[in-house]
């Protein structure tokens, strides 16, 4: 397209648009500088959709790890009781499925003593009158007794002496109650059972110690065998299962332990949220948009097609004979026309309730053949962070973008070079023909003058004539 000028404009002393006109000529040698932006614009929408695909493809692998995992959700145990107000209980993934029956009589406590009220109040002296040292032997559980020694003026106060035993890390914590009546120490053992166990077994001051209590350890009966703890806290009684006592009860708390349905249940139902996501964002890359007509910015990309194509084939993953949970429709993980799956609750609770081994040797086994396995290790391979086919697909775009971006930057740059060079020409040209109007008179005038003086030397001429 060429570029027009009015010559009545442009010879009538307005001169020319010397920005327009640049702009225009630039224009014509701008299109490819057009055409790359377009291109990057492309392939940065590539980049954005492999980003959020590859994120979505991690997240699956995630969750097929899990799956695949000999000390994950399908292996774990619970350990479910019947009164958690008196018991609760974890199971590791090596207990044993069974049923107890358990009595809790009592918890493990930790040994506590405490003062008389004092009268005289947190902050007077503790000491006989006159007497500038004192003493108290604190015992605790079966550890010879340790003497507390007291200063006037240092630690002889209800508030000081808590203080000092509280630093001295004895194992027991002070503390000083006040109330209508006084004030008094206290001491609480940190530790429960026959090791927290306190006794006061001698000393000089003005407080007076009433007698010690808790410090037992718990009692207990498992399926009717007596059981006896320091803490509340009890592993070992039942191989592979924690019992935690927050209670106690004449009647017997029923603690059944075997497969964790739910974390194996959660993690399935994870596993179909991811794979279903992954799919999702490959399709739409190949639906056909009737408002853009068009696919998506990755339509053409042929990694996209085998990445697609590698996940469905692991989806149709089968064995044989395992109970008959030989593929994923077995267990109610249905494949719908789009390629994603549809979980049926009951179905999958049915098959985890009546064989949850058979379940579990399916997603894994010992072979490492099993459906988690397989579509663990393609997992691997297609996530890989070098080799991973979207990883590559990101490595040749971002390289691609690169090589535009310095091509876009390099042309802009001698774009800018030649707007400055005609805009400088054109500036000149602008005032040459700005001034044409003003030269234009002046000649005509001049040229008005030379001929008014011709016609007066005509005029005053001689006639000459013929002498023939």
């Amino acid at each position: 397209m060429g570029i027009s000028l009015n010559p009545a404009s442009i010879l009538s002393g307005q001169g020319i648009d010397v920005s327009s006109l640049v702009s225009q000529i630039l224009s014509e040698s701008s299109g490819q500088l057009t055409e790359w932006q377009s291109e990057q614009s492309t392939l940065q929408s590539q980049a954005s959709d492999l980003t959020a695909i590859n994120s979505a493809l991690t997240n699956l692998a995630t969750a097929v790890t899990a799956l695949s995992d000999p000390l994950g959700a399908l292996t774990a145990q619970a350990a479910t009781s019947s009164n958690t107000g008196v018991l609760s209980a974890t199971a590791q993934t090596s207990a044993v499925a069974g049923n107890y029956s358990i009595v809790v009589t009592n918890q493990a406590s930790a040994g506590t003593v405490y003062t008389n009220d004092f009268a005289a109040g947190a902050n007077a002296s503790i000491l006989p009158t006159g007497a500038g040292t004192g003493e108290i032997d604190l015992q605790i559980g079966t550890a010879l007794p340790v003497p507390i020694q007291i200063t006037a003026g240092s630690n002889d106060t209800l508030t000081t002496l808590a203080n000092y035993i509280n630093g001295q890390n004895l194992g027991v914590n002070a503390s000083v109650i006040t109330d209508a009546n006084g004030s008094r120490l206290a001491l609480v053992s940190r530790s429960t059972g026959t090791p927290g166990a306190l006794a006061i077994t001698g000393g000089n001051t003005n407080l007076t110690f009433n007698t010690p209590t808790g410090g037992q350890n718990a009692a207990l009966t498992i399926d009717s065998i007596p059981y006896s703890s320091t803490t509340n806290t009890i592993t070992g009684a039942i191989p592979g299962v924690t019992l935690n006592l927050v209670g106690s009860s004449p009647d017997a708390v029923q603690l059944s332990v075997g497969p964790d349905a739910t974390q194996a249940t959660t993690a399935i139902n994870n596993f179909v949220s991811a794979y279903n996501q992954v799919v999702s964002d490959i399709n739409q890359e190949f639906t056909f948009s009737t408002s853009t007509n068009s696919q998506g910015p990755l339509a053409g990309d042929a990694s996209l097609r085998q990445l697609q194509s590698s996940l469905l084939n692991d989806a149709t993953y089968s064995t044989s004979g395992n109970g008959g949970d030989v593929n994923l429709a077995a267990l109610g993980i249905n494949t719908n026309d789009d390629g994603t799956l549809t979980v049926d609750s009951s179905q999958l609770g049915s098959a985890l309730a009546s064989n949850p081994a058979a379940v579990q040797n399916f997603f894994q086994n010992s072979t490492q053949t099993g459906f988690a396995n397989a579509f663990n290790s393609d997992l691997t391979n297609l996530t890989d962070p070098t080799q991973g086919l979207l990883n590559v697909d990101l490595a040749q775009n971002q390289a691609e973008q690169t090589d535009l971006s310095t091509s876009i930057t390099n042309f802009q740059t001698q774009l800018t070079a030649q707007q400055t060079a005609l805009t400088a020409q054109y500036a000149a040209v602008n005032a040459s023909l700005q001034a044409y109007p003003l030269l234009l008179q002046e000649m005509t005038e001049t040229l008005a003058t030379l001929g008014t003086s011709g016609s007066t030397a005509t005029t005053s001429s001689p006639t000459l004539t013929s002498g023939l």
